[in-house]
């Protein structure tokens, strides 16, 4: 938690920090290892979000991180580091445990200028240690300084000419010309990728299998709400009203959306269907075929970006024997509504946040519930659960500086701060926890203690904010059971251990979502498929996501998904790459 400095603390704060960027301008122009190096704690890291070379990854360990930043600096010119006070006056803080001093810097670099955050704690010789230390390029002075005032000129007319819906209109429907990029997917994440793109100057198209703007989220289970609060899931551009609720119900989040869209001059085909696409290396160009209502369709993009969700293709797991039940069987992304279940006996395989809200609402209109766990969850209280969050809320800097700040955070720091964070969590929780465990629910609360932001990373899943159903199990008016105890099953429900027939009418299978990667094959071809390899979870190498963002072993070929505050910040670092590549200075190819 930030502290509240003084005046004198906080002059002091900025004067470590302008020391300290200057000595480690001094040392990258000189190119003296020796003076870089003692600028660093001996566990520092450096996030390179393609701000020095167009390499993303974390490097951890004085070492390592002199060495990489000497070399990558080098190559581009970054040169002109300086505290930029105008983002943020330097301030100290406690974060992950430790007392640093947090900064906003510049640069200037070949690539373009650049933008970073340091967290600077005390060395054994009383100065100040780089902890971390993140560099990034700028994208608003970048696209900023291309525009140069080269906005249209509302006040011109000329009425013969089509008018903006027309403009829109004909602009969108794509019959003289292909994209540059086709973006597979219209949720938050492809939405956000298309924005940035067009602000870049690149010509983006989203499509969607939907019928309307927002489907993904409209069409869901009726109870859903966002479970993390508004101030973090602001779009760019365009943030949600003052007056919009903490948690923000799935059909606003949708028909946001929709006006987002609109507002933002997102080109978007809805009822379209991605059937495939072939690479063309010659022409450097896919061939897309997609499927519309009034027939097939052909593109050639240059790039591909699949932002089809970390939970986009329904996981069904195979269950002994559930071929002999005689109800309906549903994944829980077909399931709308509880009403029609009311005195009915439904079972719900699962015990993740969907499972959860499913089985509280079916509770609500009068269902008979049972659910079955199949492996521990962590359970966390959704307001205990926005401490992972706490950048975001509260008094503090704009939206893209606290962006920059939690961006800013490498892997292994952002473990010790989740583990702390979840050992708050635990406390505040304790109570239910021990009911919980009292009911036979198995808890597991992510590797290492981490808590359940790192558990969606690395799996998607496996965790869920209690809203009110965990009162409920430890009441005992939501069945629980375990797979284990389930023998097999009958036409009429479940046959368990003890010899009983658990009755039911409908399995909802709560069971989760595949990868990004599910697809690959499907859709591009086995070839393509290998050459990618797996998508999300960490790479041991790089200590970032699996091919997220970043260009893949497949040229064109990206991938965008996660919360909105992912796709809100790593939609730039696309949109970045492409612009490069298409202006010559990047291959398409990874080295």
């Amino acid at each position: 938690m930030l502290d509240r400095p003084s005046p004198a603390a906080e002059e002091t704060a900025q004067d470590i920090s302008v020391r300290w960027i200057a000595a480690f301008d001094a040392a990258l122009a000189g190119g003296s290892a020796v003076a870089l190096s003692a600028l660093f704690a001996p566990d520092c890291h450096w996030r390179n979000l393609f701000g020095l070379s167009w390499h993303f990854a974390t490097f951890s360990g004085r070492p390592t991180v002199c060495h990489e930043l000497l070399q990558r600096a080098t190559q581009v010119g970054a040169k002109d580091f300086g505290i930029d006070r105008a983002a943020l006056t330097p301030r100290r803080a406690v974060f992950a445990g430790r007392d640093v001093i947090e900064a906003i810097f510049s640069f200037h670099s070949a690539n373009g200028p650049g933008v970073g955050a340091i967290r600077l704690s005390a060395a054994p010789n009383g100065l100040a240690a780089a902890w971390t230390i993140s560099t990034a390029l700028d994208f608003d002075r970048i696209c900023d300084a291309r525009a140069n005032g080269a906005r249209s000129q509302s006040h011109a007319r000329d009425f013969a000419a089509p008018d903006w819906p027309e403009q829109r209109q004909a602009a969108a429907a794509y019959s003289d010309r292909d994209p540059d990029v086709l973006i597979v997917g219209g949720g938050h994440a492809g939405i956000s990728a298309a924005v940035e793109l067009k602000r870049i100057g690149l010509d983006a198209l989203v499509v969607d299998r939907e019928q309307r703007i927002g489907d993904n989220w409209r069409l869901r289970y009726r109870g859903l709400k966002l479970h993390n609060k508004t101030p973090v899931n602001h779009l760019r551009y365009l943030p949600f009203p003052k007056t919009f609720p903490d948690y923000i119900p799935k059909d606003r989040i949708a028909n946001w959306l929709e006006s987002y869209v609109d507002i933002m001059e997102v080109d978007f085909w809805t009822e379209t269907t991605f059937v495939g696409a072939e690479y063309d290396e010659g022409m450097q160009r896919w061939n897309a075929q997609l499927a519309r209502p009034e027939g097939a369709r052909t593109l050639r993009p240059r790039h591909i970006v699949l932002a089809t969700s970390v939970s986009g293709t329904p996981n069904i797991p195979k269950i002994d024997g559930i071929e002999n039940f005689a109800g309906q069987v549903l994944h829980s992304s077909a399931f709308a509504a509880g009403k029609e279940w009311a005195g009915r006996a439904v079972v719900v395989f699962g015990t993740g946040t969907s499972a959860h809200d499913i089985c509280q609402e079916l509770h609500a209109a009068g269902a008979h519930v049972t659910m079955v766990q199949r492996s521990p969850t962590m359970v966390v209280n959704v307001e205990p659960a926005q401490l992972y969050d706490k950048t975001y809320l509260g008094d503090g800097p704009p939206l893209d500086v606290r962006d920059i700040l939690n961006s800013g955070v490498p892997l292994p720091v952002m473990k010790v701060a989740h583990k702390l964070i979840t050992d708050e969590v635990k406390t505040i929780d304790a109570p239910l926890l021990s009911r919980l465990a009292r009911a036979g629910f198995r808890l597991e609360f992510g590797e290492d203690g981490t808590g359940w932001p790192l558990k969606f990373r690395s799996r998607g899943g496996g965790y869920y904010f209690n809203v009110g159903c965990s009162e409920l199990i430890a009441d005992g008016k939501i069945r629980l059971i375990q797979a284990a105890d389930i023998q097999g099953i009958a036409a009429d429900g479940l046959q368990l251990g003890d010899g009983s027939t658990l009755k039911a009418e409908l399995f909802v299978l709560a069971t989760g979502y595949k990868g990004p990667d599910h697809l690959l094959a499907q859709l591009f071809g086995e070839a393509v498929a290998k050459r990618v390899g797996r998508v999300w979870g960490f790479d041991a190498a790089t200590q970032e996501l699996r091919n997220m963002w970043t260009r893949t072993g497949q040229p064109g070929l990206w991938f965008t998904a996660g919360a909105f505050s992912q796709a809100r910040i790593y939609s730039r670092t696309i949109a970045l790459q492409i612009d490069a590549i298409e202006a010559g200075k990047l291959s398409k190819h990874m080295s």
